[in-house]
């Protein structure tokens, strides 16, 4: 999990997306993706971050059954909240099975991610 924090980070710096709260809203978003593959999915066997007009976040497992939330996490108990701020911080997310698992997807729109430009002469 560790790992997959390091390298968003990395990659939101290299593309400038690094300046806003946000970039730390899609650190967690990876974290808690990473999290859920590892502890109900057989590990996560790769991470994929796409630049575009949104940061594009995929987790692959090996678990073909597709996660659903939890209809109503209890505050104070631990578990059951990681789709939950999923949700909460990424502006779209999903699921979808494939031939040896699973991609579960989150995505955060570049504007909120991008640094404003500074004004230019007038």
């Amino acid at each position: 999990m560790a790992k997959g924090r390091d390298f968003t980070r990395q990659a939101l710096k290299d593309w400038g997306w690094d300046c806003r709260e946000s970039a730390e809203d899609a650190v967690l978003v990876v974290s808690e993706l990473v999290t859920n593959a590892a502890l109900h999915a057989h590990g996560c066997h790769e991470l994929v971050l796409t630049a575009g007009e949104a940061l594009r976040i995929d987790v692959l497992d090996g678990e073909q059954v597709l996660p659903s939330p939890r209809s109503v996490p209890r505050p104070g108990v631990p578990g059951g909240h990681g789709l939950h701020i999923v949700q909460r911080l990424s502006d779209r997310w999903g699921s979808y099975a494939h031939a040896t698992g699973k991609v579960v997807w989150a995505e955060i729109e570049a504007s909120r991610l991008a640094s404003p430009r500074p004004p230019g002469p007038h």
